[in-house]
């Protein structure tokens, strides 16, 4: 599976001045953890956000989110977010935002390996 090296390109920027940061395949696309727990991530041309079970409902009734479910059976805590709803920086940072901060909330976990550039 493809993904869209440009919307990385931009979540890198988002990610920039957040320490324990790495990067790795997974989901067929891109994903960068913080601590070693997934924040966020890109698949095609979509965002992954891993927004927790508590924020999971109400994530979802924002502009473009849809859940994430790659397998005929939706994850809860974790949505999609079209790309069409990104265009805007601010909407990008706004969504990283969220996964970042769940992604802080979790136990640090061992990473073994980060691509991070």
């Amino acid at each position: 599976m493809t993904f869209s090296e440009h919307l990385v390109d931009r979540v890198r920027a988002q990610l920039a001045r957040i320490d324990g940061v790495s990067e790795l395949r997974m989901f067929g696309g891109w994903c960068a953890t913080v601590d070693g727990n997934i924040a966020v991530g890109v698949m095609d041309n979509d965002l992954i956000v891993r927004v927790g079970a508590e924020a999971y409902v109400r994530c979802l009734a924002l502009r473009g989110a849809r859940p994430f479910d790659v397998t005929g059976r939706a994850m809860t805590g974790w949505v999609f977010v079209e790309h069409s709803s990104l265009v805007r920086d601010r909407s990008l940072a706004s969504w990283v935002d969220r996964g970042v901060v769940f992604a802080q909330t979790l136990p640090p976990k061992y990473v073994r390996t980060s691509t991070r550039r």
